[in-house]
């Protein structure tokens, strides 16, 4: 069943959406997923297929200085059409990242496009998995729009290929109106955003913009200049393993511990039982065996200190396991993911004025949401490359369950557009981000 097809923001964004379309449903097809336990960069050599096509495509619109570096990135660059006879031209970047998240299985992406969705519960043809309003209550608000989903079994990857499809669509769209104003939009694809490493070698001085945006987030309307903090936690547990035919007294299973530690953990502290500003530290992978085994968490809060209090319960909590079992040997590794950006951002108010000013100009009200998560713009804002985060139609990541709206994805894209030409305005064109 098909309701009214709902309607899009502005002329512009339906003017944009069959490209963008084709572009998503292009990207998503090719798999992208970082890999955690790989120390390279980019982490995994299939996030390059993605990148390689990138460049092409931008070549091929007429930016030919694209290029990939040997670290995974992505850089080219859209001269500006303001004459600086009339004062300066700003550079401003546009960025998101390439890779999919290693949670769900990336490979063999089919997207399906729901039609005008009439609301229910959507069957997907694989996995038996389901999208249901019950659950999802941001569906029923999309009655009427087009829906892409995968087949249920993978990953459809919204996230974050929404926001590399708006960022070339309104590339090529700019490209093809040189009428329309617009300041040097330096673009940049990185890898490995989902496992935390996505700016750790992105070059900030070469890349040259006095701000820039991340298009990674995820309702229509977002504008978001704060993030959690984040940190990994690593559990190793070394037992003693005993042909369990001979185990008595002898066998110290680090199998069993890890599964004590996990238990031991404060329930109150997980994701499923935080909102809002609270953090938690999430379990996402425990393995091994008998002799060894390993627990992997990750730590989030917005406030620095609470996350480091994380750090603490997470050690005591081992230690106080792990003491039981005199035997046992445990180590903690925590390293630090990535900060809050608001410290950052919030010294440069135009930054996120801009943003404003653009969506506003796209018929959305702004909504000003902090991220129960990262991005890249955590680092580069750290790194002196204030970046907050623009919204993409995408919903439900990392799952199988994961969908986004066309016409949503067609308002980002706009946005971007408009961003492009807020940027040229007498109140923005300062020369910089300040």
């Amino acid at each position: 069943m098909t309701a009214p097809r709902a309607p899009f923001t502005s002329p512009l964004a339906e003017a944009l959406a069959p490209e963008l379309l084709a572009r998503f449903d292009r990207y998503v097809r090719i798999d992208t997923q970082s890999d955690r336990d790989s120390g390279t960069q980019p982490s995994s050599a299939r996030q390059l297929d993605l990148s390689r096509v990138l460049v092409d495509e931008l070549v091929a619109l007429g930016l030919d200085d694209a290029e990939l570096d040997e670290h995974g990135y992505v850089y080219a660059t859209l001269p500006a059409t303001i004459d600086p006879a009339d004062g300066p031209v700003p550079v401003i970047g546009l960025i998101a990242h390439v890779d999919t998240s290693p949670d769900a299985s990336g490979a063999g992406v089919e997207p399906i496009v729901h039609e005008a969705y009439a609301g229910g519960v959507i069957e997907l043809p694989r996995g038996g998995t389901t999208l249901d309003p019950e659950l999802m209550p941001q569906l029923t608000d999309r009655i009427g729009h087009d829906l892409v989903t995968s087949s249920g079994d993978t990953l459809l990857g919204a996230d974050d290929k929404a926001g590399v499809a708006a960022i070339l669509t309104a590339v090529a769209h700019l490209i093809a109106h040189p009428e329309l104003p617009r300041p040097t939009l330096r673009l940049a694809f990185t890898p490995d955003e989902e496992i935390g490493r996505g700016a750790h070698r992105f070059d900030v001085d070469r890349f040259g913009a006095a701000c820039a945006y991340t298009v990674d987030g995820s309702e229509i309307g977002e504008l978001q200049d704060e993030t959690f903090a984040g940190a990994e936690g690593i559990v190793t547990i070394e037992g003693h393993e005993v042909h369990p035919g001979f185990a008595t007294g002898k066998l110290v299973n680090a199998a069993r511990l890890a599964a004590e530690i996990v238990a031991a953990l404060p329930r109150e502290l997980t994701p499923e039982r935080t909102a809002e500003r609270e953090g938690f530290i999430h379990v996402y992978e425990v393995s091994g065996g008998a002799a060894r085994a390993v627990v992997r968490t990750i730590l989030r809060d917005f406030d620095d200190e609470l996350l480091a209090r994380h750090g603490e319960v997470l050690r005591q909590t081992v230690a106080d396991v792990v003491a039981r079992e005199p035997r046992a040997r445990a180590t903690v590794d925590i390293r630090q993911q990535y900060p809050n950006m608001r410290t950052y951002v919030e010294a440069f108010p135009q930054v996120t004025a801009a943003a404003e000013q653009a969506i506003r100009a796209e018929g959305l009200e702004p909504v000003r949401t902090a991220v129960r998560g990262g991005t890249d713009g955590s680092q580069l804002s750290a790194m002196g490359l204030p970046t907050p985060n623009l919204f993409t139609g995408g919903y439900e990541f990392h799952s199988v369950r994961e969908w986004a709206s066309v016409q949503e994805m067609a308002a980002a894209a706009a946005t971007v557009v408009r961003l492009a030409e807020v940027w040229t305005t007498p109140e923005f064109r300062g020369g910089s981000a300040g």
